[in-house]
């Protein structure tokens, strides 16, 4: 469809939009996909529920399974603008962008070496996945990583189990937290970590 003809007032407005802009709104629509914003300055989208559109990751920092753990139908949401999204002419937003990153956070008080107590997520042939905070998940491999040796058996995990590991790595960048497991791990005299 072509945008730009079929409704000139909705493409003026997000053309006017700038990158890293706060735009309010109230959520309109929730979708398996992402959730529609009908947005406060905006006018009506012709053919979606709002002129706004959050994308899942953009919801929340942490892993979610739907957006409805995030946000409700009517709810008031104040979001980022990302970009304009041309083809679908709609403004891509960031609920997350406005929300301290708690990886970073535990980036910026956690080092190597340091022993931490998580709860084991997931356990996979590769390695075991252990929360060890919302929004921040660390992996004990199964198999030798940069030149690590293995930490441990599949079999020696169980979902659900709370563990002390070691932080071996934490890359800002790539958002990854590898761990091992900590030396008599099954004792509880491990500080957990806040």
């Amino acid at each position: 469809m072509d945008w730009q003809s079929e409704s000139p007032e909705l493409w003026t407005f997000l053309e006017s939009l700038h990158r890293g802009e706060i735009l309010t709104g109230t959520v309109a629509a929730i979708e398996r996909f992402g959730v529609f914003v009908a947005l406060d300055d905006g006018p009506d989208h012709p053919a979606f529920p709002g002129v706004g559109f959050i994308t899942i990751p953009e919801l929340s920092w942490r892993r979610i399974e739907a957006p409805n753990e995030v946000v409700q139908i009517g709810q008031r949401v104040s979001c980022e603008f990302l970009q304009f999204d041309t083809y679908n002419a709609e403004a891509r937003l960031s609920l997350r962008a406005l929300q301290p990153d708690p990886f970073r956070a535990f980036a910026d008080r956690t080092g190597v070496g340091q022993e931490l107590r998580g709860t084991v997520e997931k356990v996979l042939p590769f390695g075991a996945f252990v929360n060890l905070e919302d929004g921040v998940v660390g992996l004990v491999p199964f198999r030798e990583v940069h030149g690590r040796p293995a930490a441990d058996r599949p079999e020696s995990f169980e979902a659900g189990e709370e563990i002390a590991v070691v932080v071996t790595d934490i890359e800002l960048p790539q958002r990854r937290v590898s761990l091992s497991r900590a030396d008599g791990a099954r004792h509880t005299s491990v500080v957990p970590h806040l």
